[in-house]
């Protein structure tokens, strides 16, 4: 084979090396490079306008094989200045070509020609690969992510629903619909009014046994609380408590705040503003006749009955032997101001805490008396007891297991009522300001993670969108990079084909693996 046909095969990376272990180019290039960059960055301060010039110039690194290209379209450009010996009077093709005449010497252009292509191979394009392929898995990532909050969002708000639906709210404004279920106690605890009545013959059955058993009624009564309510029903604890209805209820206000409501402490504009800040009523209760008889202000001392009002006494006497019968006047006791149910007492017996408390404790202490009175009569032991209730009354002989039985299941019933999660939610929304803030804190809070959910995937989304836009932005410049690294290491290939007789030159490794 001759010669010429040999191919001259030369790795990338090693071709920086072989052009300078071949003396094509010097190991101290680096430094003349430098006033070649400084002269070329100086003549493109100065350019012509050319479609040509400005497409050479965009957005690439300009080594030797571009200023050739720059001062053939100079040529054109510049064809003007051209004198009759062939030269150029421009001074811009002057820089240019001093440029190229630096680039020539001892072969520069041709080592950093190849510096530019080992770093294209090796650090551009895979960087830009890597970055595209970074941006095509986050768009992957944050696709799985965003199905993830939206499920999560999901989930919370059926959730959210089905909490709203068991407390038959609708969860627009919490705390306000919540307050508004307490209009179903009143029916919920008349119900359980007329089926408290039911237990009247167990209550009967109950109180006659411990007294037959103890020879004498029971100290204050068996279930006292329990018998009263078969009686009255569910009336207020003042009533419970002095024996006769009140003439007025005043019942203790709901301390409960609403947030996101409209202040009303200045919806009044005609009100008298006293300055104190506060909503107190003057009680006239509180000055009594032992507290007028005298007091002491400023070190003044006033005594009763020595104040001169200016009013002359007339002969005719009061007659103060009036009749209180006839004049229509009722005196009410003053223990109970009047007749007024005030704060607890203004409660019914089923909204009152201690009350309902001693109610449910009458409730289960008659629940228990029937399942062991059940339990005995059940049991070997039954034919002794029922000899024992021989002297008893015709309530306690009568009995039988049936009875009984349907006595205890009518307790249970009524025990089941009032500890009804209903009931006793309702209970709690009226009597506990605490509870309410901590049911709406737990509604308003799956809100606020399902909020934060959609927040997430928004997040998520836009970070997937402009991961993409990123991506398709790299990939102009990827393929402007691997056509320009193709061509210059075209240009290098051909130029050290010049030096050995035009054999061909493959570098190996180059724009070939990209």
């Amino acid at each position: 084979m001759q010669e010429q046909f040999v191919p001259i095969d030369i790795h990338t990376n090693k071709l920086s090396d072989w052009l300078i272990s071949r003396r094509h180019c010097s190991r101290e290039w680096q430094t003349q490079i430098l006033t070649i960059r400084e002269k070329i960055n100086n003549a493109i301060q100065d350019m012509p306008v050319h479609e040509g010039i400005t497409k050479l110039l965009s957005g690439i690194y300009i080594n030797y094989f571009h200023c050739l290209k720059i001062i053939e379209i100079l040529k054109e450009t510049e064809a003007n200045s051209k004198n009759i010996f062939g030269s150029y009077g421009s001074q811009r093709m002057k820089d240019w070509q001093e440029i190229v005449r630096l680039y020539e010497k001892e072969n520069v252009y041709l080592a950093e020609a190849a510096q530019m292509l080992i770093r294209n191979v090796n650090y551009e394009v895979p960087s830009l690969k890597k970055q595209i392929a970074k941006c095509e898995q986050l768009q992957v990532e944050c696709d799985k992510k965003e199905a993830e909050y939206l499920k999560a969002s999901n989930v919370v708000r059926g959730e959210f629903q089905t909490l709203c639906k068991q407390l038959g709210i609708q969860g627009q404004k919490i705390k306000r619909e919540l307050v508004s279920l307490i209009a179903e106690l009143p029916d919920i605890y008349s119900k359980l009014a007329d089926s408290v009545k039911t237990l009247a013959q167990a209550v009967e059955f109950y109180t006659e046994f411990v007294k037959f058993i103890f020879g004498k009624e029971h100290p204050g009564g068996c279930v006292a609380l329990l018998k009263y309510m078969i009686e009255h029903g569910n009336v207020t604890t003042y009533e419970w408590k002095y024996g006769e209805p009140p003439l007025k209820i005043e019942e203790p206000p709901l301390n409960i705040r609403f947030e996101y409501e409209t202040d009303n402490a200045h919806a009044d504009d005609n009100a008298i503003d006293f300055g104190d800040g506060s909503e107190s009523v003057i009680d006239f209760g509180s000055l009594d006749s032992d507290n007028t008889a005298g007091f002491q202000s400023s070190g003044v001392t006033i005594e009763e009955g020595e104040i001169d009002w200016g009013i002359s006494t007339v002969g005719n006497e009061i007659d103060f032997n009036i009749s209180l019968e006839e004049s229509g006047i009722v005196v009410e006791c003053s223990g109970t101001e009047g007749g007024i149910a005030r704060d607890v007492e203004a409660l019914t017996l089923l909204d009152n805490q201690t009350t309902r408390n001693l109610f449910i404790d009458d409730l289960s202490e008659l629940e228990s008396f029937l399942k062991v009175r059940l339990c005995e009569m059940q049991g070997p032991s039954n034919l002794l007891t029922l000899s024992q209730l021989q002297a008893g009354p015709p309530v306690l002989q009568l009995q039988t297991t049936q009875s009984i039985s349907a006595m205890l299941n009518q307790v249970q019933a009524v025990i089941s009522e009032i500890t009804d999660s209903r009931s006793q939610h309702l209970y709690n929304i009226k009597n506990s300001p605490r509870y309410v803030d901590h049911l709406a804190d737990r509604l308003q809070q799956k809100l606020d993670v399902a909020d934060k959910m959609v927040a997430s995937q928004k997040a998520v989304r836009q970070r997937s969108i402009e991961a993409g836009e990123e991506a398709k932005s790299l990939e102009p410049k990827l393929k402007m990079i691997i056509a320009k690294t193709k061509e210059l290491q075209g240009e290098i290939e051909r130029d050290i084909s010049r030096r050995y007789r035009n054999r061909p030159v493959n570098i190996m490794g180059g724009v070939n693996v990209l």
